[in-house]
């Protein structure tokens, strides 16, 4: 089976049969300070919540890739006394991590990204209408209370829900950085995400594939990991800065970027796909 490239200008690639996902998250699921007063969108808590996936047609092709590139970065001598490359500050030095690495580095990075085969998927979540659901929840039933988890699995639901319906081999991996549900109740969310979407399809239960959930790493121990955290900062960075430049760039590998909050008339959520760019400053 034969599939085109997200690039245009790339030659046509043989699809795997194992789907090998890199998960990280941007923002933080943080609503409320330790006295119960909303701080979304103040210093230190993020308006928005961002989970992506990278699903990576040749992840050692990349890996190999990335890695070159950083050891080559550290070799360079006009980086040599670069804070982001001191060892004791825990940056650039030991990986890739778009927030902390300069823009010439990051420049470098999206180069090489975009030279490979890959399909992004997002899932955005507006934290202030987090806060109107705890506030509905809380007059319904007073001894509810809000925990991250909560959030961090609503967004897991919605980013697998239609990924894991076909019969392939699904290896999924974590940054540690969304620790927040331990692997075993990771294992039964996505678990329970599948077999759900094979009841909605209507097919038997030897349709669907294997899942395996590697233990959640930081992902300076998995460099894949890095390239998800470098497409969930090109999105991020649009909403927050209303900048689309590493966005734009990316775009022909995205597949699905989810605004699960966003209205259109009486319907709630929004879809884009690569299709179209939809985003305007």
């Amino acid at each position: 089976m034969q599939k085109g490239n997200p690039q245009s200008d790339l030659p046509l690639v043989t699809v795997p049969t194992v789907r090998n996902y890199y998960v990280d998250e941007s923002g933080d699921p943080v609503l409320f300070n330790a006295n119960g007063k909303v701080i979304v969108g103040t210093k230190g808590c993020s308006s928005h919540f961002f989970m992506g996936l990278l699903s990576i047609f040749n992840p050692v092709s990349l890996e190999n890739d990335l890695k070159a590139l950083h050891s080559s970065l550290l070799a360079d001598p006009k980086f040599k006394n670069k804070p982001s490359f001191l060892p004791r500050h825990r940056k650039t030095a030991f990986g890739f991590h778009a927030k902390d690495d300069l823009p010439e580095v990051r420049d470098l990075v999206f180069s090489l990204l975009i030279k490979h085969h890959f399909r992004f998927f997002a899932v955005v979540k507006d934290k202030m209408e987090a806060v109107k659901y705890v506030r509905q929840m809380n007059q319904q039933d007073p001894k509810f209370r809000y925990t991250d988890n909560q959030l961090y699995a609503h967004l897991i639901s919605h980013l697998f829900e239609t990924r894991l319906h076909k019969r392939y081999e699904y290896n999924v991996y974590f940054s540690k950085r969304g620790e927040r549900i331990r692997t075993a109740a990771l294992s039964a969310a996505l678990h329970n995400i599948q077999e759900k979407a094979r009841i909605l399809l209507k097919r038997e239960k030897d349709s669907v594939g294997s899942i395996k959930i590697f233990p959640p790493v930081n992902p300076f121990e998995c460099i894949n990991l890095q390239a998800t955290d470098y497409c969930l900062w090109a999105l991020q960075r649009f909403y927050v800065k209303g900048e689309d430049k590493h966005l734009q760039m990316i775009w022909p590998s995205v597949s699905v970027v989810q605004e699960i909050d966003s209205k259109i008339g009486k319907k709630r959520g929004i879809t884009h796909t690569r299709k179209k760019y939809p985003f305007k400053k």
